[in-house]
This record gives C-alpha cells, structure tokens and sequence, in this order.
C-alpha cells in the first residue's frame, strides 16, 4: 500500500475491528504500536516496520497464488511486490470466523498519479516487465480463473442484457428521466457493443488465445492506481488477489479504457498511443493484439454496467447521481467516436511485431 493522499482514503477503526486485528496478529511474530484502517486494509506498524493485513472472503486460495506469484516474480528477476509473512505456524493465512487473512509487507511509497501521462507511461512499463516475468511463472501450482475465450461470451450476454434493460424500460407505465435518457441512447451504445464484438472475431483473439492458453499467460486484472506505488524512483504493484489467465491486453486494454473517460485524457488518442508505445518499449504488441484490444476498448462498458446497477440491482442511488452519471456518458460519446476512428487509422497502418 502507498500512502499518496493517504488521508482521504483513512477510515475510522472501531474497537471491534482493532480487537479483531490484535486478535489475528497474535498468530504473527510482531508487536505492534499503531493500527490504521485504509480502504479495505489494515496497516500496523510493527517492530519489524509496517505490514499490511487484508481479509479475503470464502477463498484462502488467493493468499496460496498471491504467494506463489511473488516468490516466483522475484525469482525471475521482478521484486517489485509487497512479499508474503507467515505465521508463528508457518501458515501464509489465519482463519477468523468466515473470513480469511494474509500479512504483506507495507510498501511504503505513494499511489500513483494516473492523470499524469508521464507517470502512467512508467506504469504500463512495469505491466509490461510484469507481464514478461509472469510468462516464466510454473502456473501448475496456481489454482486461477481461465478467462481466454471467454471475451465474445461476454460480449454476447452484456448486448443482450442491453436489450433486456429496453424491454424493462418499455414495460414501465411511468418513465422517469433517467429511463427516457438511458433508452434514447440504447440502440446507439449496442451498435456500438456489436461493432466491438465485430472487431474481436476479425481479429486475431482465437489465435492470440490458444497461444495464450499454451502458455498460461497471467494477468493482475486489477492494474489501476491504488494497486501502483511509487517508492523512490521505483514502482511496486500490490494486490495480486484478482490474478487470472487471459491474454495479456486485458489488462492493458481495461486501463486505457479506464484513463480515457478521466478529465485529464478526454478520449485523446495520442494520450492513449503514448501508453501502447510505452508498454511496447518493454514487451512489443503484434498487430493483431493492437486489433483486439480495439474491441476490450471500444465495448460499452460503463454503459451495461450503469443500466445494470439500475434495473437489475436496482442500487440504491438519488436520481441526481444516476443522471450524472448517465450525462458523463453521454457527453463524451462522440469524444468516443473519434478515438475509435483514430484507434482503426492507426492498427490498419500498425507494423510492430
């Protein structure tokens, strides 16, 4: 963990958790002066410096991979992970009712600052020495979700559901303005699901995923700024709790996907040509993964995602929130439109390999 604008992100800590952290740690060989609760972590300063305590729900599976990962990434030349502790029994977790915990080092540094193209460029660099050194890894030993050819599948079920959200919409006898804006704007973002399904089987994604399959390629799938620390001149990834084998733009494709609808990117192709030619300095993309990738972008994700919280959740926003939301998405659609029309320009003339 970091501790770049640490403090907005710093909850209270309730005499029932601090019991229950001093309760785990009596497993662990620390003693400890201060425990602070930050996002979904603990961190306790130790006599041995500051560790990190996470809980992970139903599986000890992750702390056994996340372990395993670390060891094998620093074998082979990527020590830039929080390493595991293990208890006085040598156990990588401690049970605590349902739930399961793991001890990591703290790394001491800052999140990094994703709105900075620069520093986001030396992010993709490390994805990409990640992704070289992950290859190396004996995944034998790794008990991990297998997402490669899963991609069109999910394609598939987000368009439909799309049309199901229209269905519910139509079905209502009071439309409210959210559902006269989110269905007036419906057919438009399904074309849009179905060009990208379009651009991923006429790529190269079968190919690229039985090789990928061969070689069991990793992916973090949670490569975003709070799993970035910045520690001197160095970067750290952390959390490897999400770690899944699929091809290695997804996790490329999900972060320009990410920083594009952020202020400080605004759907810039540049900006977004700027992070492939960075992650290509370390590890180069053939042009049928730049191809593919146009589709892991192009898919209207927040938009499924944004009907789905509303008519199949039915999460419990104001109106207000929903409508703002809604109005981002819509605002920077034809922003959208022009990348896509760039993106398509540059893989047609793309000749890395």
């Amino acid at each position: 963990m970091g501790d770049r604008k640490v403090v907005q992100y710093i909850d209270d800590l309730t005499n029932y958790e601090g019991k229950n952290v001093r309760r785990i740690l009596e497993n662990y060989d620390f003693n400890i002066d201060n425990i602070t609760k930050v996002r979904s972590a603990y961190r306790i300063d130790t006599d041995k410096g500051p560790v990190c305590l996470k809980k992970i729900r139903r599986s000890k599976r992750k702390a056994i991979n996340g372990n395993i990962v670390v060891q094998e990434l620093d074998k082979h030349g990527f020590p830039y992970t929080a390493k595991f502790y293990r208890t006085k029994n040598n156990y990588l977790f401690e049970k605590h009712k349902k739930s399961f915990y793991y001890v990591t080092e703290w790394i001491d540094g800052e999140e990094c600052d994703l709105n900075d193209i620069n520093e986001a460029c030396n992010c993709v660099k490390l994805l990409a020495k990640f992704h070289i050194c992950s290859c190396k890894i004996e995944t034998k030993k790794l008990k991990v979700k297998n997402n490669l050819k899963n991609w069109p599948k999910i394609f598939n079920k987000n368009i439909s559901d799309l049309e199901t959200y229209k269905q519910i919409i139509e079905k209502k006898r009071l439309k409210n303005e959210f559902d006269i804006s989110y269905k007036e704007y419906i057919d438009k973002f399904h074309n849009r699901g179905l060009a990208a399904l379009h651009f991923l089987n006429s790529s190269d994604y079968y190919i690229l995923s039985k090789k990928a399959n061969e070689n069991k390629t990793l992916c973090h799938d949670s490569f975003y700024y709070q799993n970035i620390i910045k520690k001197d001149e160095d970067y750290y990834l952390i959390d490897l709790d999400s770690i899944i084998i699929d091809l290695h733009i997804n996790d490329l494709g999900k972060l320009i996907r990410r920083l594009m609808f952020k202020k400080s990117y605004s759907w810039e192709f540049d900006k977004a040509k700027k992070l492939i030619e960075a992650y290509n300095e370390v590890k180069p993309l053939s042009k049928g993964e730049i191809e593919a990738m146009l589709a892991m972008i192009a898919f209207p994700h927040k938009y499924w995602k944004l009907g789905r919280k509303r008519y199949i959740k039915k999460k419990g926003w104001s109106e207000a929130k929903y409508m703002n939301k809604l109005n981002k998405l819509i605002k920077s659609d034809e922003l959208q439109q022009k990348f896509l029309d760039d993106y398509v320009r540059y893989a047609n003339t793309y000749t890395n390999s």
